[in-house]
């Protein structure tokens, strides 16, 4: 595949941790608003412009976007970010409690995306690809980069570890306690080089931001007579992982109501389809575990899988929505149906107990994570994953390398 070293525009170096930023989709308004105060740095000013109007603002209002373009000129043009002034590729390191993973800041090829050398695992969602394509257009950036994986290539590897040697750009504590290094690479024709060999690399996490990037490049491509290939719109800002030094974190399910059934009657239903166990940790300790939390108590739900299975069917999550999800709640539609809600594994089980707790839900769901291999099966059969099945950990901070159109 191609990677394409480029002219960043980057933080002020003692700005860095007041300007980098959550990605704009891990957040509501109300939390960006929250984050960003009392902060004109934060790039939530330019990825959620919507924290700067009144109150009840359509987040897809004309003032949003133009309120986005207004606060990325200036903090340009206040010098807050800075260009690097020649093309690079860098390497960018989080560490979260321990754990380790180390990417390639770079550019991608639009038409990479469109020939399925980046897959995809995932649908997205019309209104927010729009939103997203608007925003990138308005800007002329990519300011949130794509999360990649690939399989592992270990000259790649030795290039990133001869570089992480070296003096960081950036090396900061988020106020989450996640670690963020950040290390330039000028001499880019070895990892250029090596990115060639590798067939292949997946969407982790993204896939609205990915969708959108490609959009936007396509359109400036049309609308350019003088086309020649060779323009910054032809690529898109990510950063690519070795697959093997991800983590994810399971993703939960939160149902408002149990169809109308009382709570005898939905266990009963329950232990027809499950091997249920009373009481239970609320964490499952393997593949084909769940944990349901209902009136109070963590009931474990145990399955085994039939053989010659799909890897979209062999999912624990695919399981569970056939087997309770659609036939007992009643839910069809995973994506638009208000009576569930998905709660990302890095908030906990005390978050699911709470919602049920607090009546906000009847039920909740603990989930066994998928792993890294699974999703890369799923995307090389072309198929796509049921919703919210995966939360990628730590999230890529927005901001720290910015890809200019």
């Amino acid at each position: 595949m191609r990677i394409h070293p480029f002219d960043a525009l980057r933080p002020r170096p003692d700005l860095v941790e007041r300007v980098a930023a959550v990605p704009y989709d891990v957040v509501d308004t109300r939390e960006a608003a929250a984050l960003a105060h009392n902060n004109p740095y934060s790039l939530l000013h330019v990825s959620r412009p919507e924290i700067d109007l009144p109150e009840g603002t359509s987040p897809h209002a004309e003032a949003v976007y133009a309120r986005a373009r207004d606060n990325f000129n200036r903090l340009v043009n206040n010098g807050a970010l800075m260009r690097d002034g020649e093309p690079c590729l860098y390497v960018y390191r989080q560490v979260m409690e321990g754990h380790a993973q180390r990417g390639i800041v770079t550019c991608c090829h639009i038409e990479d995306y469109e020939k399925n050398i980046i897959r995809r695992h995932e649908k997205t969602r019309a209104d927010k690809e729009d939103d997203r394509t608007r925003h990138v257009q308005v800007l002329g950036a990519n300011t949130g980069p794509v999360f990649l994986m690939y399989r592992e290539q270990a000259p790649i590897d030795r290039i990133v570890a001869g570089v992480e040697a070296g003096v960081p750009l950036y090396d900061f504590t988020a106020p989450d306690g996640i670690r963020h290094t950040v290390w330039r690479v000028r001499d880019t024709t070895e990892l250029v080089r090596g990115f060639e060999k590798v067939p292949l690399c997946y969407v982790a996490d993204g896939h609205h931001r990915a969708a959108a990037a490609v959009r936007a490049g396509v359109e400036r491509r049309k609308a350019n007579t003088g086309h020649t290939g060779e323009e910054e719109y032809n690529w898109f800002l990510a950063v690519l992982f070795p697959a093997g030094q991800l983590r994810i974190l399971p993703y939960h399910r939160v149902v408002k109501d149990i169809n109308g059934l009382s709570s005898s009657a939905f266990l009963d239903a329950v232990r027809k389809r499950f091997t249920v166990t009373t009481p239970a940790a609320a964490v499952p300790p393997a593949p084909c575990n769940a944990a349901m939390y209902l009136e109070g108590k963590w009931h474990g739900l145990g399955w085994k899988l039939a053989n010659g299975l799909d890897p979209l069917e062999s999912l624990d999550v695919s399981y569970l929505n056939k087997n309770v999800l659609e036939p007992v709640l009643g839910i069809k539609d995973f994506r638009t149906d208000p009576r569930i809600d998905f709660v990302g594994g890095v908030r906990g089980t005390k978050a699911l107990e709470e919602r049920v707790n607090k009546g906000e839900a009847a039920v909740a769901f603990s989930m066994y994570p998928v792993t890294v291999d699974q999703v890369m099966r799923i995307s090389d059969a072309g198929l796509i994953m049921p919703p919210k099945s995966t939360w990628f950990e730590p999230k890529l901070r927005s901001g720290l390398l910015i890809h200019t159109m």
